[in-house]
């Protein structure tokens, strides 16, 4: 490693980024690899949907705070409506996020339900439901977040447009009660 490299060469979060990969991976390796190694449809199930659930989970609290800066939650209300809540950092804490480390979040999220969509055809295509069970698991939990980040970031530029808009909006009324008091 080259210490004159500039920041912005780097992750700024490796291990964070090692980790989002990680139980990507892994779901997705076990289930591709376990038929070789296991009899048991259910042993697979089981493993798979448990690491899928971690990666789920990882993606959701961990990593997308600290690659992306984003968070969101699905609440129920009193009338039974399903209501999304988002959380994003400020502005300037937003601009200072790596973009290295974004990219790999980002490109990671799709990639990951792009494969269980790939494996999904394959298991639809040799005629094993079972197996299309597990797809559908990891690939709506690889959805949800995919759904759930996206929103959240469209939501965050809503954000970041509404603060610069009274803030320019601030400034000019200031600017003109100050012309006016002067006069």
């Amino acid at each position: 490693m080259d210490l004159n490299q500039p920041a912005g060469e780097n992750y700024a979060n490796p291990q964070i980024c090692f980790f989002h990969v990680l139980f990507k991976a892994s779901a997705l390796a076990f289930y591709i690899l376990s038929a070789l190694f296991f009899d048991s449809f259910v042993i697979i199930f089981v493993v798979t949907v448990l690491l899928a659930a971690l990666d789920f989970w990882v993606v959701k609290n961990v990593s997308g705070r600290i690659l992306v800066g984003l968070r969101w939650w699905n609440e129920i209300n009193d009338l039974g409506e399903s209501v999304w809540k988002f959380e994003c950092l400020d502005q300037e804490s937003l601009a200072r996020m790596n973009k290295k480390d974004s990219w790999l979040f980002w490109w990671t999220l799709y990639l990951a339900a792009v494969v269980w969509i790939v494996l999904g055809i394959f298991s639809l295509i040799r005629f094993q439901a079972d197996y299309l069970l597990v797809v559908g698991v990891c690939l709506t939990l690889s959805i949800a977040n995919i759904v759930g980040f996206t929103k959240c970031r469209k939501d965050a530029k809503k954000q970041i447009q509404q603060f610069a808009s009274q803030t320019i909006a601030s400034r000019f009324s200031s600017t003109i009660q100050s012309a006016f008091s002067v006069v």
